[in-house]
C-alpha cells in the first residue's frame, strides 16, 4: 500500500474509535447506568458492590475514576511493551478488540446488572486509552515533521465525523423510538452496543493498511514482554528529565488540555443550570459540536501552517480563554450559548490535534509508544483536577458563572508554560533535528 493509503488508513482509527467516546461516555451510559443502578438499590438508595455503600447516583462516577486509574498505572506499561516488542499494529488490533468487544456486550446491562455495567465499562475505557496510545505512536512513521499537523489534523476531523455521524443516526432511533413501537431502554441498549460495533468494523481499515515495521523482538528463555517493558519504563522515566522542554510541554498540555475536558464534560451542566435549557436542546448542541469541530481541526491546519503549531496552540487557548470569559459576563440565551458552543467547536479539535502532532517531534525515536503512554496520562490522570476546581468554585460562591470562570485558571497558566517551551531545543534534546513549522 502507498505511503497516502497507509495514513488514510490510520485517520480510519480515529473515525472508528469515537464513536465510544461520543455515544458511550458523553451521551447514554451515564444516565442508562445509573438507572440500573438505582433498580438494584436498598430502601436507602445504595448499592453494596464488594460489600461497599455505594449512593446509586455516584456508581457511575466512581467507575469512571476508576477506569482512569487504571489508565494512569498501565498505560505506561503497555507503551513500553508496545516499544520493546516491536508489535505495535497487533497491539492495536488487541486493545482495539478488546474495548469494541466490551462495549458491544453493554447491550446486556438492563435490570439490575450495574456491577456487569461497571466492569464492562472499566475494560472498555481502559482498552481505548491503550488502543489510543499505540495509534498515537504510529505518527512519527507516517509523516515528516513538516507533514504532522496536517496528518494529525486530519485524523482529529475524520474522528469527529466519524463519532458525530453515529451519534446522530443513535439520536434519530431515540427520538422515534415511541413511533417504532421500542421500549426506551432497549434503545438505549441497541446505541451503547452500536458503539463497539462501529468501533471493531472500522478498525478493520487502519489494520489492512498499517505496515508493520522492523521484526518483532525475540525474547530470551527468561524473558516475557511485560517485564521487558517495565525495564524499558524505568530506564525511560529515568531518562526523561534529560529532555526538560519535553517535560514543559507536557506540563502545560496538563494544564491547558484538563480545562479542555472540563469544558466539555460541564458545559451541558452549565446550559441546564445557568440558563435554563432543556434537554433536547442540549443534546443538539453536543451533536452539533461535532461536526463543527471537523471544521475546526482542519482550519487550525492551515493557522498552523502559517503560524506555526506552536502559535496555533497559543491562538486557540487566548480563545478558550475568552470563552469562559463570556460565559461567565455576557452569556444570557439559548441562541448565545449555541454560538458559543460553535466557537469552542473550532478551536477543540485544533488545539488537540496540534497539541498531538507538537508533541510527536519531541519525543525519542523507538520510544514513542512510550512517550505517547506518558501523553495519554497526562490528558486522564488529571481529568479530576477541573471538576475538583469547579465544584469548588461552585459550593463557595452558589454562582454558575464564577465556577465556568474559575476554568480559565488552567488555560492562563498552562498558557504560561506553553510559551516556555523552545521546540527546536526540545528536538536537538531529543535528536529529532530542528522542527518544522514549529
Amino acid at each position: 500500500m502507498s505511503e497516502r493509503g497507509e495514513r488514510v488508513g490510520w485517520y480510519f482509527y480515529d473515525w472508528a474509535n469515537s464513536a465510544f467516546p461520543t455515544t458511550v461516555v458523553t451521551v447514554f451510559l451515564g444516565p442508562w447506568l445509573t438507572t440500573v443502578t438505582k433498580a438494584a438499590a436498598d430502601a436507602d438508595g445504595f448499592v453494596h458492590p464488594f460489600g461497599i455503600p455505594v449512593s446509586a447516583g455516584a456508581f457511575f462516577p466512581y467507575v469512571v475514576s476508576l477506569s482512569v486509574l487504571a489508565q494512569v498505572v498501565l498505560l505506561p506499561l503497555l507503551g513500553a511493551v508496545a516499544d520493546a516488542s516491536q508489535r505495535r499494529k497487533a497491539m492495536l488490533a488487541l486493545f482495539a478488540y478488546i474495548g469494541s468487544g466490551a462495549t458491544a456486550a453493554l447491550y446486556f446491562v438492563d435490570g439490575t446488572r450495574y456491577l456487569l455495567g461497571g466492569a464492562l465499562f472499566v475494560v472498555a475505557n481502559l482498552a481505548f486509552g491503550a488502543s489510543i496510545v499505540v495509534y498515537n505512536a504510529f505518527l512519527p512513521d507516517l509523516a515528516a515533521p513538516d507533514r504532522r499537523d496536517a496528518v494529525s489534523s486530519y485524523g482529529w476531523a475524520i474522528g469527529y465525523l466519524g463519532g458525530g455521524l453515529l451519534l446522530a443516526l443513535n439520536l434519530a432511533l431515540f427520538a422515534r423510538a415511541d413511533a417504532l413501537g421500542l421500549p426506551t431502554g432497549l434503545v438505549v441498549r441497541i446505541n451503547l452496543a452500536s458503539a463497539g460495533v462501529w468501533w471493531a468494523l472500522f478498525t478493520v481499515i487502519p489494520l489492512a493498511a498499517l505496515r508493520t515495521r522492523g521484526p518483532a523482538r525475540r525474547l530470551g528463555p527468561d524473558e516475557h514482554y511485560l517485564t521487558v517493558g517495565a525495564r524499558q519504563l524505568w530506564r525511560t522515566l529515568g531518562s526523561a528529565r534529560r529532555y526538560p522542554h519535553t517535560l514543559l510541554f507536557l506540563a502545560a498540555y496538563l494544564l491547558y488540555n484538563d480545562g479542555i475536558q472540563t469544558v466539555i464534560a460541564l458545559a451541558s451542566q452549565f446550559g441546564q443550570e445557568a440558563l435554563g435549557l432543556p434537554i433536547s436542546t442540549l443534546t443538539a448542541v453536543i451533536l452539533m459540536v461535532q461536526f463543527v469541530a471537523f471544521g475546526g481541526a482542519l482550519l487550525f491546519n492551515r493557522v498552523a501552517a502559517a503560524l506555526g503549531a506552536k502559535r496555533a496552540i497559543v491562538v486557540s487557548l487566548v480563545i478558550w480563554t475568552g470563552t469562559v470569559t463570556y460565559a461567565y459576563g455576557w452569556l444570557r440565551t439559548g441562541g448565545e450559548f449555541v454560538a458559543l458552543a460553535a466557537a469552542i467547536a473550532v478551536v477543540l479539535g485544533g488545539s488537540q490535534a496540534l497539541s498531538r502532532s507538537l508533541y510527536s517531534r519531541m519525543i525519542p525515536t523507538g520510544q514513542e509508544a512510550e512517550y505517547f503512554s506518558l501523553y495519554e496520562v497526562s490528558e486522564r490522570g488529571t481529568s479530576w483536577l477541573g471538576p475538583l476546581l469547579f465544584g469548588l468554585a461552585l459550593q463557595f460562591t452558589g454562582s454558575y458563572r464564577i465556577a465556568i470562570l474559575s476554568l480559565a485558571t488552567f488555560f492562563i497558566l498552562g498558557l504560561a508554560l506553553l510559551l516556555r517551551v523552545d521546540v527546536a531545543r526540545a528536538a536537538r534534546e531529543v535528536g529529532a533535528g530542528p522542527p518544522v513549522g514549529a
